[in-house]
């Protein structure tokens, strides 16, 4: 490795190496028997049992050293005082359990080592996983007590009670090092004034189809210092997941993205955009840009049912029609009660017990804004059958596709039927585009390729019962739109796993069906 590359390389990520290490040489030390001559010398200055326990604990050290490197790689600072714990209970249990200098040197090097950069690690802990580490401190403590009283008193421990305490003290243990290692984590916080501003920026300078999902109530909002610009997001494990691209006067994105970055590492969390579209501005920042899926959007001003390619949609249509459904589009302020309710049970009857699901693109609220609009197939008796959930996009010159909502039991394509009047509707409103949904994986499912590509087309092929990435895809290129990309942008590939992970959770992918959940009767 070249001079300057080594010097690129930052402390904090040295010493998590030399943690991970000086913890490996811990286990092995312990594992393995301890010279003879030196052994004997320790047993017969120390008092009986305390090199054996000495032995234990050099393994116990190590063990939660290797642990703890992943977190002094992130420079969090509790990470960092229990490794000076560790690395010198380390190096007293190596000199205790048979005089073993060499590791006891090795882990006060990197003691000092710690000590030397001890201001790299400036990554607070989350203050509100104080109070639970207090309780589950307490009732490890409670149960060691207890453990000891019998041994001491020479009751015999019931039948398998001592496995079951054991067993208890380690779940107890390792709860507690994950609440003292817990990361920062912040609230989704939203003031009336906030609300405002954000909603002003949308209006006049949302230039995306998912810049009005920033308005969605779970989400926390980053200004500009001028309040002229605005990013959308939402910290979930650890990750700032922002919520698509940015909002507002292009000029001040630079600045915006600069500032809330350092917020980021400040925190020590991973930084993710997800939908990302603005991939040049992302990759100037050095950030990696990974391929998540595409966008299916519609110009109305192109789109027709006229066409053998396009006859199974037309034939949705007519089937409707035939049916006698009819078509209406219904803003959300002008929704009566008693629409409302219909829509309501509806939406309650599609989902049954499964959870809201969106983050990205989606609203979280049926009535978040009075711009919203609602197209509506009722059928010859003026009954709701669904709907189109839709929100202004971008900048008030097209619509974006929020959710499709549909009665049990209604015919087989009222969705496309939907769909297709709407275009209809949008474009005599010289609407410029239609979002419709997102299409995750496309590429994959459009193209086996090699090995890997076919392994993994197969894997998404058997999920679709549960995620119905299939089929969506195949709904949406019925109407042949327009398919624009989105990104996953990240700023190590190594944050993947955890974004990733985090990204499923906010979606609500991850969030398991209700069983106690019931479906709605329906009206009579």
């Amino acid at each position: 490795m070249s001079a300057p590359s080594l010097r690129r390389v930052r402390p904090e990520i040295l010493l998590a190496w030399a943690a991970a290490g000086v913890g490996v040489i811990a286990v092995v030390s312990a594992l393995t028997p301890e010279m003879a001559s030196r052994s004997d010398f320790v047993r017969g200055v120390l008092p009986p049992g305390v090199p054996t326990a000495a032995r234990i604990l050099a393994l116990a050290f190590g063990l939660a050293l290797v642990w703890l490197a992943r977190s002094l790689a992130r420079r969090r600072r509790r990470a960092w005082q229990l490794a000076v714990i560790l690395v010198s209970g380390a190096a007293a249990a190596h000199l205790a359990k048979g005089l073993d200098v060499e590791e006891a040197v090795i882990s006060l090097a990197l003691l000092a080592a710690l000590f030397r950069y001890r201001r790299r690690f400036d990554v607070p802990g989350d203050p509100s996983s104080v109070r639970p580490l207090i309780g589950t401190l307490s009732l490890l403590a409670a149960g060691l007590g207890g453990a000891l009283l019998f041994d001491q008193r020479g009751w015999p421990f019931p039948e398998r009670l001592d496995e079951l305490v054991a067993a208890a003290g380690f779940v107890l243990g390792f709860r507690a090092l994950y609440l003292w290692l817990r990361p920062f984590s912040q609230r989704v916080r939203q003031g009336v004034e906030e609300r405002r501003t954000a909603r002003a920026i949308v209006e006049a300078e949302g230039r995306d189809s998912l810049s009005f999902f920033a308005l969605r109530r779970d989400k926390s909002w980053f200004f500009s210092p001028s309040g002229r610009a605005f990013l959308a997001y939402r910290v979930v494990g650890g990750c700032a997941l922002v919520s698509g691209d940015l909002i507002g006067e292009e000029e001040e994105f630079d600045e915006l993205l600069s500032e809330f970055r350092r917020v980021v590492h400040a925190h020590g969390w991973r930084l993710a955009f997800l939908g990302a579209a603005d991939l040049e501005r992302y990759e100037r920042l050095g950030l990696k840009a990974i391929k998540i899926g595409d966008e299916a959007v519609l110009r109305p001003c192109e789109f027709s049912l006229e066409g053998r390619a396009i006859r199974k949609v037309r034939q949705s249509v007519s089937r409707l029609e035939k049916a006698g459904y009819r078509f209406r589009m219904v803003a959300s302020a002008e929704a009566d009660a008693a629409l409302r309710a219909e829509l309501e049970l509806v939406s309650a009857q599609w989902r049954g017990n499964q959870p809201e699901r969106g983050f990205t693109m989606a609203m979280d609220e049926l009535y978040a804004d009075p711009d919203i609009r609602f197209a509506i197939a009722e059928d010859a008796d003026g009954r709701v059958g669904g709907f189109l959930h839709l929100v202004p996009a971008p900048a008030g010159r097209g619509w974006s596709l929020s959710t499709m909502r549909r009665r049990p039991g209604t015919p087989n394509g009222l969705m496309e039927f939907l769909i297709a009047e709407t275009a209809a509707w949008a474009r005599a409103q010289d609407a410029a585009e239609l979002s419709l949904n997102f299409c995750a994986f496309r590429d994959l499912l459009l193209d086996e390729g090699g090995v890997v590509r076919r392994a993994l087309r197969v894997g998404l092929l058997k999920a679709d019962r549960v995620f119905q990435l299939e089929r969506l895809h195949s709904f949406n290129k019925k109407f042949f739109p327009e398919w624009r990309p989105r990104y996953l942008c990240i700023e190590r590939y190594a944050d993947l796993p955890a974004v990733g992970l985090a990204y499923l959770r906010v979606e609500q992918l991850l969030t398991p069906p209700r069983p106690w959940a019931r479906r709605p009767a329906a009206r009579v």
